[in-house]
């Protein structure tokens, strides 16, 4: 599997239309997100974006009109999903011995069987890695795409919380879940952190926490209120990466956001990295510029591109979550 930072031929979305994900006001506002994500990106590859069909990519071409967005690179594929993390139900593109693309495309089970009515976004998967031309893969196994993360190199970050939940694959020993892992993307060496954020529906997802920004560094999430929730998981998960000799450097939470049902799984961490860009969550906070700060000096030979997603995250996820990239 390569790593996020290396070329892309596209990026994959899914347009919001969900109402239990985002109710009647909140869609609208995460319309007017995937337009800026779309505009982001389309100036340095192919934004393929899924459209139930011609009234949702009606919907979709008006919100991109509305915030001046071209359709250059944008490419409309009529396939029907239930919700935008294509992240998680996408296949995962890897690099093949003959220097192709393959697309393995691992079992979506929506969080362990959370949500019976996103459990059709496993066929939209199939559907994804159909269109995208390339030799197919079935490993057979649960898997999301958020839940892993990697340097190019074989090295591997992921979750005990999430990887060995017995609402995965409970018949999988960590030995044998490894080996999948190695088959299938070339992980070698796996950096196994314990948990993940509070608020966060994925049992724990690595993009959420931590994340590769070169060969040896990584980008981790870091509390400083003792007295918070994330702060005892996100110190233990920084010992971790120490012991891993890991090039760390501390990424600030944002403060914490809540509605009225539960807390919002806010982070800098789910950012994407595209061919020319960094797509950056941000949420109107006084750490958003530090943010943008250290994802700067982490990648200077490209534009980082702070996207409010204060509405996004009201949907569980965030702009890592919501996009899936297709390698050269």
């Amino acid at each position: 599997m390569p790593a996020e930072w290396e070329p892309h031929e596209a990026t994959w979305l899914s347009w919001p239309k969900d109402p239990r994900t985002f109710p009647p006001g909140v869609l609208e506002r995460v319309e007017r997100t995937f337009a800026q994500m779309a505009g982001a990106l389309q100036e340095n590859e192919k934004v393929n974006v899924l459209a139930n069909d011609s009234k949702w990519e009606g919907k979709a071409r008006a919100a991109l009109d509305k915030e001046g967005v071209g359709e250059r690179n944008i490419n409309f594929f009529h396939l029907k999903s239930a919700d935008v993390w294509i992240r998680d139900y996408a296949p995962i593109f890897v690099k093949n011995e003959k220097g192709g693309t393959t697309a393995s495309k691992w079992v979506y089970n929506a969080y362990g069987n959370k949500y019976e009515d996103l459990l059709y976004d496993n066929k939209t998967g199939e559907s994804i890695a159909k269109e995208s031309g390339k030799e197919v893969l079935h490993p057979g196994i649960v898997l999301e795409g958020g839940s892993v993360d990697v340097n190019g190199e074989g090295r591997m970050l992921t979750t005990e919380q999430c990887l060995l939940n017995k609402n995965r694959n409970p018949q999988l020993t960590k030995a044998q879940i490894e080996k999948f892992l190695a088959d299938y993307l070339g992980a070698r060496d796996i950096v196994w952190l314990k948990k993940g954020i509070e608020g966060d529906d994925t049992d724990g997802h690595v993009d959420d926490i931590t994340r590769f920004v070169g060969r040896n560094a990584v980008v981790t999430a870091s509390e400083g209120n003792m007295r918070d929730g994330n702060y005892k998981a996100l110190k233990e998960n920084m010992g971790i990466l120490r012991n891993a000799g890991l090039e760390i450097t501390e990424l600030p939470m944002p403060k914490r956001l809540d509605i009225p049902e539960r807390r919002l799984p806010v982070s800098y961490a789910n950012f994407y990295i595209a061919n020319k860009r960094v797509l950056l969550p941000v949420f109107k906070d006084r750490n958003d510029k530090k943010a943008v700060d250290i994802l700067q000096n982490c990648f200077p030979g490209r534009e980082i591109v702070p996207i409010d997603a204060r509405d996004l995250v009201y949907g569980y996820g965030g702009i890592h979550c919501a996009t899936m990239q297709q390698p050269l």
